[in-house]
């Protein structure tokens, strides 16, 4: 079944400019999202999501009650809400392979909802901006389309990307909202920003480096945390890219250079980093081949837990 904004298809034929003329309360719902401060939230209770990652949970989770995600210029987050359920998902999307990655969190969101005779699925699609190479435009158009194929109905709720998240500086465009956070037990969503990004912050931004899939990394039934196992080899040409200065990595390893956060080049740094000295992440992080599991302890925060107790 197809996408649906209040109830009607979405005309995915015509330009998405269009679509937002002929929803007046999407680019409305949008503005008042961008005119919120992003809200800092701290680690008690909040599950991260980088990007390539995805969680999913419920109200009833008594460990994790935030998902959020930030660092979003071209890439997109999205969050998929069963209101019946309260079962949520949320990911961050960067267009590597979004229509496999719609159909996991889908599955995803329906493994905890089958049992539920009442609610609808419903999307909040937030990031992007006009950007030079119009990747976020793609992006976009990909996750509209993705969601559109889909055997269910999806109701866009929330469209807040692109154009209806860019801001122009000095002839520079910039996105407006960076980060999103959704509470899962009142489903409210807003613009957030996250000090604290761990567990295994350089473990997992070079599972992406290497080219990693989207992957899910919560188990809500147990309320763990599992990262990995992730397995790679050695980096192609790391030493070079440690060796250049500041402005050559923005160049070459961002998607947009001029619209990156001010940690964009110590955040690749720390992950070439981390890379060089784990090149065969098989002996020196995962020699039992199992995940690192983490558990929230009485403080909220995560703690790592043996996985022979488990």
């Amino acid at each position: 079944m197809p996408l649906l904004v209040n109830g009607a298809r979405v005309d995915l034929a015509r330009p998405t400019g269009d679509m937002i003329r002929a929803h007046p309360h999407l680019e409305e719902k949008a503005k008042l999202l961008r005119s919120q401060p992003a809200q800092i939230v701290e680690p008690k209770g909040l599950l991260y999501v980088q990007q390539r990652e995805f969680a999913v949970t419920t109200p009833k989770d008594g460990s994790v009650s935030i998902l959020g995600s930030d660092d979003a210029t071209t890439c997109h987050i999205v969050v998929l809400r069963h209101t019946g359920s309260g079962a949520t998902c949320l990911t961050h999307c960067d267009g590597s392979d979004t229509e496999a990655e719609v159909s996991l969190i889908m599955s995803s969101v329906k493994s905890f909802s089958s049992s539920t005779g009442c609610g609808r699925l419903e999307v909040h699609l937030v990031g992007g901006f006009n950007d030079d190479r119009q990747l976020s435009q793609k992006l976009t158009n990909q996750l509209l389309r993705a969601f559109d194929l889909q055997p269910e109905d999806v109701h866009l709720v929330t469209f807040c990307v692109t154009e209806l998240n860019d801001r122009e500086e000095q002839d520079i465009h910039f996105p407006i909202i960076y980060g999103i956070a959704v509470n899962v037990k009142t489903a409210e969503i807003f613009p957030a920003t996250f000090p604290e990004k761990g567990p295994d912050e350089d473990l997992r931004s070079a599972h992406v480096l290497t080219g990693a899939p989207l992957t899910n990394i919560y188990d809500a039934k147990t309320e763990q945390l599992r990262i990995g196992p992730y397995f790679w080899g050695p980096f192609p040409h790391v030493d070079f890219w440690l060796e250049q200065d500041d402005a050559q990595i923005l160049q070459n390893l961002s998607t947009s250079p001029l619209a990156e956060p001010p940690h964009f080049v110590s955040h690749i740094r720390s992950t070439l980093t981390f890379l060089k000295e784990h090149p065969f992440p098989s002996r020196s992080l995962f020699p039992d081949r199992k995940p690192r599991i983490y558990k929230k302890n009485e403080e909220g925060l995560w703690e790592q837990v043996c996985s022979d107790k488990i």
